[in-house]
C-alpha cells in the first residue's frame, strides 16, 4: 500500500504552468519533507492521536522526529472534526494526518490550513470534479462537503519544539453517511460516477501537499530576502492559489464559532487578507476580520 502511495506521488507533474523550472524546483525542494515517512494502518481511532504519541515517544527516547510524517488509516473509529464534532470515517475514504516541525514565522504558519485546502481542492479537481474551497477548511461540490481539514499544534514535551498536525479527510468511495449527514456530505465517486483508486488519490494529495507546503516556505524566504513584511505581498502566492479554487469571496454568509449552534452575525465576504483572515462587510457598512470560526453560505 505504501509503495502505491509513493508511485502516485512520483507521477505528479513536476512543472507548474507560469513558473520557471528554477522556481518550480526550488519550491519542490522546500516541500520535499512532506511524505518523508508514510505509515499505513488498516484501522485507527484517530490519526492525530497517533501522531502526538509518536512525537512524545521520539522526544522521550532522544530521537529526532521525522518532519513530514504522514499516517494514513483505512478507517477511523474515533475521528473528530472542528469543535469536537464526530467525523465519520468508514472504509472507502481517505483519512490521514501530516505532521511537520514548524519552522515558519507566525504570519506564514497561519496559512497552513489554506495550503492544505488548496492541496485537497487540486487533488480532487485532478479527477475532473469542480470542487471549491469554502473558508477556511471545507472542500465542497454541489452544496455537499467532500473533504474537511483540521489543523492543530503541539509543543514537544522535551524539546519545546512546535509541531503542526494537519488532519485531512476526503470522502472518496464511501457513500453511506449517517442520517444527519445525508443531505450535507458527498463523495467523489458519487459525482464522478465511478470508484477511485484510494492509493492513487492519496499519493496525489501528498504530492499536492508537498507543493503547497513548499510554496509557503518559498514565499517566506522571498519575503525575508527582500526585507519586506508579508502584508506588502499583494497578494501572498498562497492566497492567490486559494482564491483560484474558492467561491467564498462575494458570498453572503452567516458567521460564528460553531455557527450551527451559536451564530454571531450575517455579512458579505469581501476579501481574504494575507494572513488568511476573512474580511467581512457588516450590514452597517463596517468591515471586520475573522481568523477563526466558520461560515455557512446564505
Amino acid at each position: 500500500m505504501i509503495e502505491a502511495y509513493r508511485r502516485a506521488v512520483g507521477e505528479e507533474p513536476r512543472l507548474r504552468l507560469g513558473l520557471s523550472r528554477e522556481t518550480t524546483e526550488e519550491i519542490l525542494r522546500y516541500g520535499a519533507v512532506v511524505g518523508a515517512e508514510i505509515e499505513h494502518l488498516p484501522k485507527a481511532a484517530r490519526c492525530m492521536d497517533l501522531a502526538r504519541e509518536r512525537i512524545r515517544k521520539d522526544e522521550s527516547a532522544g530521537r529526532s522526529f521525522v518532519s513530514g510524517l504522514v499516517i494514513v488509516a483505512d478507517e477511523l473509529t474515533g475521528g473528530k472534526g472542528r469543535f469536537s464534532r464526530q467525523w465519520h470515517a468508514p472504509p472507502g475514504g481517505l483519512w490521514l494526518v501530516l505532521t511537520l516541525v514548524n519552522t515558519l514565522l507566525p504570519e506564514h504558519a497561519a496559512l497552513y490550513p489554506l495550503a492544505a485546502g488548496v492541496a485537497c481542492g487540486e487533488a480532487i479537481r485532478h479527477y475532473g470534479l469542480p470542487a471549491a474551497i469554502k473558508w477556511v477548511n471545507d472542500v465542497m461540490l454541489g452544496g455537499r462537503k467532500l473533504a474537511g481539514i483540521l489543523t492543530e499544534t503541539m509543543i514537544g514535551p522535551v524539546t519545546g519544539e512546535e509541531y503542526v498536525l494537519i488532519g485531512i479527510g476526503i470522502n472518496v468511495n464511501n457513500t453511506s453517511f449517517a442520517p444527519e449527514l445525508r443531505h450535507s456530505a458527498g463523495a467523489m465517486s458519487q459525482f464522478g460516477g465511478q470508484d477511485f483508486d484510494l492509493a492513487e488519490v492519496g499519493g496525489r494529495l501528498i504530492a499536492k501537499l508537498a507543493w503547497n507546503i513548499g510554496l509557503l516556505h518559498w514565499a517566506e524566504a522571498k519575503s525575508l530576502a527582500g526585507d519586506r513584511g508579508l502584508e506588502e505581498e499583494t497578494p501572498h502566492p498562497m492566497i492567490r492559489a486559494w482564491l483560484g479554487l474558492s467561491d467564498t469571496v462575494g458570498r453572503k454568509v452567516r458567521f460564528g464559532f460553531n455557527v450551527a449552534e451559536r451564530p454571531h452575525y450575517c455579512a458579505k465576504v469581501v476579501a481574504i487578507d494575507n494572513l488568511g483572515q476573512l474580511v467581512l462587510r457588516l450590514a452597517d457598512g463596517q468591515e471586520t476580520r475573522e481568523s477563526g470560526g466558520e461560515i455557512v453560505y446564505l
